[in-house]
């Protein structure tokens, strides 16, 4: 199984981070040491001062593909979470300034919350119009749709199996909304697609 993430896939996100609008999906990955499951606390670690939530949808990938082209792509995925990028901004800071890649600020241990529970694909009405937010201490952070998203779900899955064979059980982080910001311990987060909550994580 791999964490396969898109960056850069809302437009208010991109212009809230001062970043240029990319022409393709923008893709990084985290390890499987960075899923957080089952609602596990968080423990922010030490070599960070400013870590930001960013909530995403996540598809589950079902099948082996590669070369997957647009129009099949919808079969190659059979239900839908919600997870955390969690992201040491200052960590990533640095190493863009230095033109260093920035997986570490990505893919630190626990960096990945995700739901307990995926939603099949079958149950959601439109797969183009899905709401889902963050709330931290009970405010809510961001709010997302679907709809929103520069690459649909059909357009990252052909566009990274150019690249990368997908496997079944590979995760894909699709891009968070605008709304980032910082957690600090004691915060609680909680994600919820429509009115469904799907995860609820402590930092400690």
């Amino acid at each position: 199984m791999k964490i396969l993430c898109i960056g850069r896939n809302y437009a208010e996100h991109i212009a809230e981070l001062q970043n240029e609008v990319p022409d393709a999906p923008v893709i990084f990955a985290k390890p499987d040491t960075a899923l957080l499951q089952r609602n596990q606390p968080f423990f922010y670690p030490d070599f960070t001062q400013d870590i930001h939530h960013e909530v995403e949808l996540v598809l589950r990938i079902s099948k082996n593909g590669r070369h997957i082209e647009e129009q099949f792509a919808h079969t190659y995925y059979d239900a839908i979470g919600l997870g955390l990028d969690l992201t040491a901004r200052d960590l990533q800071s640095k190493l863009k300034s230095k033109g260093l890649p920035w997986e570490l600020a990505k893919g630190f241990d626990g960096s990945a919350p995700l739901g307990a529970t995926f939603k099949p694909v079958a149950e959601f009405e439109d797969l183009k119009n899905i709401n889902f937010r963050l709330e931290v201490n009970g405010e809510v952070r961001q709010q997302g749709n679907s709809a929103m998203m520069l690459h649909d779900f059909n357009k990252i899955i052909s566009y990274i199996s150019q690249f990368i064979t997908l496997k079944m059980g590979d995760l894909i982080f699709t891009g968070t909304p605008s709304g980032v910001g910082p957690i600090k311990v004691g915060d609680q987060l909680v994600g919820y697609i429509e009115d469904e909550q799907f995860f609820d994580v402590s930092v400690k």
